[in-house]
């Protein structure tokens, strides 16, 4: 029996209706005694335990990709470890890679309180958090320090954003100088400029503007560390075109499809208990199920226009296998989760990808890889 999902999860979301930013740091405060490399033998007996129990291990669910080794395609989303304090422990709980930020160059507190809103009838959350973040001089010390203790097991990405403070004009400089901090850090790096939640951020998706970004980050980029964009679900096709070319001419690992939506469309909840107001009067990005079908079409979209030379990390409303696979068939190469993973609990990602090897079985299939794109190639 699932007891997250029979027990916990029905006593905090529905019973003591806990806040959700609040139970998100007390987890991951729980999550970063956990991820001590010199932890008490307690700690360490609980994260035997976890691995046993959540990790998942088939040679069939390994990829190399863009010089990298993911044990498996399932990884965490940027947004749950903003600050890297639990890098330690993602491969202990079944993941096969993670992703950490968003962080700035600046410190920032983020958006008022309250920020992060569960919507419940639609399997989904809005958030507005506006990148609150120790600051990328804090995490790179952190990193630093952890990685004299010991190597991660899994790749560990650093999605990078804006700090609020700086100018549109300068934001390029922003990026730079957060990168110039963890680029020794960091396994692969993210530029975000697709969260809702910065004023402004979203025009940096503008090929001019994304430009300049990807020119000084690849220009300092000497060691050729894996860059990726990560776009909103919300562009237009021919804005999506003119990323992909983008991404070509500077070279860029791959895409990121998709950040959060600021569609309202289709939503059954009606009234936010914390606010009293309906979604669509609440600012902030949607993540989860309504999220899914137009992710999922963006990635084949990217597929079908590279013809699957430039790899995509698919994100939006993965609860199950079956959306996993969804994600993968249509064009993506690796996955990431967060808010699947707090309605469906730590025991998600085992059943994900229990639920994939089923997959390539069914289909004959002897690689995770070789289901990449299947959806698209099927109809040729």
């Amino acid at each position: 029996m699932d007891i997250y999902k029979f027990a916990i999860r029905p006593l905090f979301f529905n019973v003591v209706k806990t806040d959700a930013e609040w139970l998100h740091q007390q987890t991951i405060r729980s999550f970063s005694w956990l991820s001590q490399r010199n932890i008490s033998p307690p700690a360490s007996w609980v994260n035997r335990r976890l691995q046993k129990s959540l990790c998942l291990y088939d040679s069939r669910l390994e990829q190399n990709l863009f010089g990298l080794n993911f044990p498996n395609p399932v990884g965490l989303a940027a947004g749950f470890d903003k600050d890297g304090v639990a890098a330690g422990i993602w491969s202990n709980l079944g993941f096969g890679f993670a992703e950490l930020g968003t962080v700035t160059f600046h410190a920032q507190p983020g958006n008022p309180r309250p920020r992060l809103f569960r919507l419940l009838l639609d399997k989904a959350a809005l958030n507005r958090m506006g990148f609150n973040n120790s600051g990328a001089a804090v995490m790179a010390a952190r990193l630093a320090q952890e990685k004299q203790e010991s190597n991660h097991l899994i790749p560990i990405g650093i999605n990078l954003g804006k700090s609020k403070v700086t100018p549109l004009e300068t934001a390029a400089q922003d990026y730079l100088d957060s990168f110039r901090l963890l680029k020794d850090l960091g396994d692969y790096f993210v530029v975000n400029v697709s969260s809702p939640n910065t004023p402004g951020l979203r025009s940096l998706q503008d090929a001019s503007m994304l430009s300049a970004i990807l020119n000084l980050l690849q220009q300092e980029n000497t060691t050729q560390k894996p860059i990726f964009v990560k776009i909103a679900p919300d562009l237009s096709w021919e804005a999506i075109a003119d990323i992909i070319t983008l991404a070509k001419t500077y070279q860029l690992a791959g895409i990121i499809a998709t950040n959060t939506t600021i569609s309202r469309d289709g939503l059954k909840t009606q009234v936010i208990d914390q606010t009293g107001k309906s979604p669509q009067d609440e600012a902030g990005g949607i993540s989860g199920e309504p999220l899914r079908d137009r992710s999922t079409e963006v990635i084949g979209f990217i597929w079908q226009q590279t013809q699957g030379q430039i790899p995509i990390i698919g994100v939006g409303g993965i609860f199950s296998s079956e959306d996993a696979w969804e994600k993968i068939t249509a064009g993506a190469s690796l996955i990431q989760v967060y808010t699947g993973w707090i309605y469906e609990g730590p025991l998600m990602v085992r059943r994900i990808l229990a639920g994939l090897l089923s997959k390539l079985e069914q289909s004959g299939l002897n690689s995770i890889n070789d289901a990449v794109g299947l959806q698209v190639k099927s109809k040729k």
